[in-house]
């Protein structure tokens, strides 16, 4: 579920002015999963947080230390979520700046039960795009605040795309990472993507639907309300359709992302086949789908 690429994308390394007290720097990333790039954003005037720093590159790196001034200095770096397009850029920044580093914990942090099991046993891999090291100086917990005498900043614990994903509240500003966005739907990739989780949050993130919701990659979300609805419908129909693609005769992951993902070119679906993994062990746990010999990425799937 995406939307076409826009010609219309702000110009990576240039400052962005949202609101008063609200800046934003777009990195030079641009891909298939970043759209036109991660977002870095600024709150503040003379204590600067900033939100997902980004890659490890020295032009943004240097973009955004050019937002120091003698009357202005980055206090604190808050990072959604542990993937290298949003925090690999953090420690070198916090070096550079003295900030500490928030997070939800490290990229392990906050699995289901079921995520867990499966990532100690090795049974599936995951970790695609995963900051592996990522470790924050301070780990937030739902619901705490951060800040300065000149801004608070409440961190709200959103999990699927990661079990340890954050969103951060500002004002009427929600930052909510890689959880919504406009122009694509996210990557669920099992053990770090969960979609009870995911669901879960959705569901959460309807009562900041007042919010403006800025997501670290591509536009604002022009109607909240709608695009969280949109998304929710989304996932539970693919839920649906996984299900009704099993039958008695065991089917394997590919085949069943196959079968149902039709529309996809065939480099793309090795990417599909993550969320197709993350919908039969949402199926599996429900008691919907029989995973041979036993729930992995190379076990057969059939109805139960």
């Amino acid at each position: 579920m995406s939307h076409p690429i826009t010609t219309d994308a702000p110009l990576a390394g240039i400052t962005q002015h949202i609101a008063p007290g609200l800046r934003a720097i777009l990195a030079p990333n641009p891909g298939p999963m970043t759209f036109h790039g991660t977002t870095t954003f600024l709150i503040g005037q003379k204590t600067l947080a900033v939100i997902d720093p980004g890659p490890n590159d020295p032009d943004h790196l240097d973009a955004l230390l050019a937002t120091e001034t003698s009357d202005s200095k980055i206090t604190h770096i808050l990072i959604t979520h542990p993937h290298l397009d949003h925090s690999e850029l953090a420690p070198e920044l916090s070096k550079q700046t003295g900030a500490p580093i928030y997070a939800f914990g490290p990229p392990d942090a906050g699995r289901s039960p079921i995520m867990h099991q499966l990532s100690q046993s090795a049974a599936i891999s995951g970790g695609e795009g995963v900051d592996a090291g990522f470790t924050p100086d301070h780990c937030l917990s739902d619901s705490e605040n951060v800040g300065t005498d000149e801004w608070q900043i409440k961190a709200i614990h959103l999990p699927g795309h990661m079990a340890c994903h954050l969103g951060f509240q500002w004002q009427d500003f929600l930052f909510c990472g890689d959880l919504v966005m406009d122009w694509s739907s996210s990557l669920i990739s099992p053990p770090d993507g969960d979609l009870d989780q995911f669901l879960t949050s959705l569901e959460r993130l309807k009562t900041y639907a007042e919010h403006r919701l800025l997501p670290t990659h591509g536009p604002e979300i022009a109607s909240p309300s709608t695009r969280i609805r949109e998304i929710t419908d989304h996932l539970l129909s693919r839920n649906a359709q996984i299900r009704d693609a099993l039958s008695d005769t065991p089917l394997n992951l590919m085949e069943i992302t196959t079968k149902v993902y039709k529309e996809l070119r065939p480099e793309v679906l090795p990417y599909a086949s993550r969320n197709t993994l993350a919908h039969l062990i949402k199926l599996h746990e429900s008691h919907h789908a029989t995973a041979t010999p036993y729930l992995s990425e190379t076990c057969t799937w059939s109805l139960r």
